[in-house]
């Protein structure tokens, strides 16, 4: 059978991601591409999923170049408008204005000063474009160390963004609930990262400690009305909540390329396999 379907992913993976050695052997009519692949015939393809393209957060412009030309050749999925929406962190205001509890976040342009309140306290300084924890720093009291990363982020062209830590993540963790086709499929736990010393691998992605978990009610409500939020024929969607004295709050929401963490649950390999192979009409 004739590949239709790219699961897309970049050639600076030498080593397929593990969500994708689960769902190949369930969808035979789809095939890994490198979106830096400069031979790929895009039009060859009835729809081109984007899965593990995690080095397109040093590569934005042309990333969205190349998303822009391929979604003219065929179904780009997730939609081109919600991958430029979704690969800048600065959509967490947007979401807050639909009434989303969210991490409180300020959002620092290159050029511009964080006041210093805001970088007072337990405070997480990262890029508004990124992935994982990459580019992340952790300051504890230390608003000189802070705001030294921030200029940081700045000299390197990137607009910053402090958050407060929330110390119930180095307890609780941090909790995906991952959606397919609309529809919740499974949920994992992440154990903190920063807290741990931890630093974002040599690699393209984070070496992680992730568990299968249950959400609690107030976590799946909560992730359900993100969702209830979003455009219709998204073909995934992973939702990450963080405990606070509040509740659950929205750290990120991923639709662009995020790990959905197939093998926590034995039924989702063959879940996305099904939503993906829906995707050809």
């Amino acid at each position: 059978m004739n590949a239709r379907i790219a699961i897309v992913t970049t050639v600076d993976l030498e080593i397929p991601d593990a969500d994708e050695q689960l769902l190949l052997p369930h969808l035979p009519e789809a095939e890994l591409v490198g979106w830096d692949d400069p031979s790929v015939d895009w039009s060859a393809y009835d729809v081109a999923i984007l899965r593990s393209t995690w080095n397109y957060t040093e590569r934005l412009d042309e990333f969205l170049g190349w998303a822009t030309r391929v979604s003219a050749l065929t179904r780009l999925v997730n939609p081109l408008e919600t991958v430029v929406w979704n690969t800048d962190k600065r959509y967490l205001d947007d979401l807050a204005a639909r009434g989303i509890p969210v991490v409180p976040t300020i959002f620092v342009a290159s050029g511009e000063e964080a006041t210093a309140d805001a970088v007072a306290g337990s405070v997480v300084v990262k890029p508004s474009v990124g992935a994982g924890s990459a580019g992340a720093g952790l300051f504890h009291d230390d608003p000189a160390a802070a705001s030294a990363h921030l200029a940081s982020l700045h000299a390197d062209g990137r607009v910053a963004m402090i958050q407060p830590y929330l110390s119930q993540v180095d307890t609780d963790g941090e909790t995906a609930l991952i959606y397919l086709g609309g529809h919740f499929s499974h949920a994992a736990r992440k154990a903190a990262i920063l807290s741990r010393g931890m630093s974002w691998s040599t690699g393209l992605y984070a070496d992680e400690k992730i568990t299968p978990c249950e959400p609690t009610p107030a976590e799946r409500e909560l992730a359900d009305r993100v969702v209830a939020t979003l455009p219709e024929g998204l073909a995934y969607a992973r939702v990450d909540l963080l405990p606070s004295d509040d509740g659950p709050v929205l750290l990120e929401l991923e639709l662009t390329e995020p790990s959905l963490f197939l093998g926590m649950d034995a039924g989702a390999p063959a879940r996305a396999a099904a939503v993906f192979r829906g995707l050809l009409g």
